[in-house]
């Protein structure tokens, strides 16, 4: 039987069901590409428990596959099983209660980061080619950046979506990871149909460097950041530093939480009131504070939102990178809690929320930080620059 049948924690497993795979219907740019993908995507006859055995055991079988496995699989990439995720996608962590915590093989011991933790895992392991993941508050950018991968939360609404379990729809987003930048702007060009490929001579010719995100990292990791910030700066005309929230990023988190947990709370509501499902530590919590906010209570949020919007558009445009760490440091040890992990939890939804709120591309390129363990860099484009995006960190690899 799988874990996701058993209900057992089966701790530095990837995957929530290894057995399930789909051959390619098709032959195209990801021929002899394998991917895994994580369980909140639709797979026709299969039930996708989202992390948690109480949705596995109130939903039934989907009735056709998701619409990025069906963009994969025609391409000609292989779907090589079922990934875990935390429960409802609700946490950054990468420990699941249930089905328990994925190998992160760059860093024995720490978390893998989630809740696309199970498909960083996979790729990290060399299990899959591609791991497809969700990312709406940095489910695909902070398991990528502790487990040494690259990886893209897209321009929100530029891949399709359909045949996805919800978390938070108006920041919901369908990404990936790869060891390789090539892997990774290959899957871009399949799932990414809606943008036009990035051509020679294409790029980005001014460069910003967010001074309160910098500051958001330890010591070790801006250090270990800083020599690829160099190589970056070579390639623009103009580089200067910008204070990007005067208000502090504190405002522009809590903002993001707020709404999240509004539309969270949306889209779950009756399936929690109707079955009261078990959740893991922390889960409950999250779930409980959504279930007392009030968008009434919290416009605020949504006009913070619009300001955020529109203040990265137009600092950005169409030829402007923002550079930014990807998570405060490396990997925390797993089992951890108390005030330190806190910290490093708000400092990680701090550097993942201007992306979110804009509903901005963001990229993350795997960097060593303290004691050679992962770390992470983002670069961040104006709407629709993902190609662009792809192509330069395909560029800036290999010329490493």
């Amino acid at each position: 039987m799988t874990a996701q049948e058993t209900g057992t924690t089966v701790q530095g497993e990837a995957y929530i069901d290894r057995s399930l795979e789909l051959a390619p219907t098709g032959s195209g740019a990801l021929d002899g590409l394998t991917f895994a993908v994580k369980d909140v995507f639709d797979i026709a006859g299969h039930v996708s428990s989202a992390g948690n055995p109480d949705w596995l055991r109130t939903h039934g079988p989907a009735a056709s596959n998701a619409a990025v496995v069906e963009q994969l699989l025609a391409a000609g990439a292989s779907l090589r099983g079922m990934t875990i995720t935390d429960e409802v996608m609700y946490s950054i962590n990468g420990e699941n209660a249930h089905y328990g915590t994925p190998l992160n093989p760059a860093a024995p011991g720490r978390i893998p980061g989630g809740s696309s933790s199970g498909s960083a895992s996979a790729v990290a392991q060399g299990f899959a080619d591609l791991g497809i993941g969700t990312d709406t508050g940095g489910s695909v950018r902070v398991p990528a950046a502790y487990c040494g991968l690259y990886g893209l939360r897209p321009t929100h609404g530029a891949v399709d979506a359909q045949g996805l379990i919800p978390l938070a729809p108006s920041f919901d987003t369908v990404g990936w990871m790869a060891q390789s930048a090539n892997v990774l702007r290959q899957a871009g060009e399949v799932l990414l149909q809606g943008q036009a490929a990035a051509s020679p001579g294409q790029g980005f010719t001014r460069l910003v460097v967010a001074e309160e995100m910098w500051a958001l990292a330890d010591e070790p990791t801006r250090e270990a950041l800083s020599a690829y910030l160099s190589k970056l700066e070579q390639l623009v005309a103009e580089s200067e530093q910008v204070t990007l929230a005067p208000e502090g990023l504190g405002e522009w988190m809590a903002a993001f939480r707020h709404i999240q947990g509004i539309e969270i709370w949306q889209a779950h509501e009756a399936w929690i009131t109707e079955n009261k499902p078990s959740f893991g530590p922390g889960i409950a919590d999250r779930f409980a504070w959504a279930a007392t906010l009030r968008r009434e209570e919290h416009e605020a949020s949504y006009t913070k939102r619009e300001e955020v919007r529109e203040r990265l558009i137009s600092l950005l445009g169409e030829n402007t990178l923002m550079v930014a760490p990807t998570v405060p440091g490396i990997a925390p040890l797993q089992g951890l809690s108390g005030e330190a992990v806190e910290r490093s939890r708000v400092a990680t939804l701090q550097l993942s929320c201007p992306a979110g709120l804009a509903g901005l591309p963001q990229l993350t390129v795997p960097l060593t930080g303290e004691a050679g363990l992962p770390v992470g860099l983002s670069l961040i484009a104006g709407p629709g620059q993902d190609l662009q995006l792809l192509a330069l960190a395909e560029q800036l690899s290999a010329n490493a």
